[in-house]
């Protein structure tokens, strides 16, 4: 497994992220709220938002190979009748998938969240299609709990989408 760090978001992890989120095989599998092209701009805000959101109902991180910011990975608490799960959401450069770090990664933030959250179940839904991404959740002890069918609607296409979760006493 490739070595990598995960620690809280600076400003100047701006232009790395521009530099690897920009690709449209990482935003295809992710909600639209993540662009493609993904600009300068765009990862001024979303660093921005994450280095000064409250720590009370999320942990976002980036994520660090050789001196790089080459992703992002959250966990995002729930609020009313969810209030006792959290989302996981992730990206990684294309040219460090398959090197396990995503797995771990995982796995370290969901530790971190369980310890810090008042939470019973960590969440994630990726596109059924998505088959690495089916494999990091499996590789970090997530259960399929279901698929959705024609759940999702991006780039003008229907697709299902899975409800994957680890819960705390797993």
């Amino acid at each position: 497994m490739t070595e990598f760090e995960l620690r809280k978001w600076q400003l100047d992890d701006i232009e790395d992220v521009a530099y690897y989120a920009n690709n449209p095989h990482i935003a295809a599998n992710l909600r639209n709220v993540f662009p493609y092209p993904y600009t300068l701009e765009d990862a001024r805000g979303y660093i921005q938002f994450c280095i000064e959101a409250s720590e009370k109902q999320q942990i976002s991180r980036a994520i660090r190979v050789a001196g790089r910011t080459v992703g992002s990975i959250s966990i995002s608490c729930g609020t009313d009748v969810y209030e006792k799960s959290g989302e996981l959401g992730y990206w990684l450069a294309e040219e460090f998938w398959g090197k396990g770090i995503m797995t771990e990664a995982v796995k370290d933030i969901c530790q971190k969240a369980f310890e810090k959250f008042d939470i019973l179940r960590i969440y994630a839904e990726p596109f059924a299609h998505n088959q690495g991404s089916r494999k990091v959740l499996e590789k970090a002890g997530f259960s399929l709990e279901g698929i959705m069918k024609n759940g999702v609607y991006k780039n003008g296409k229907i697709f299902d989408y899975c409800m994957y979760a680890l819960l705390r006493e797993e």
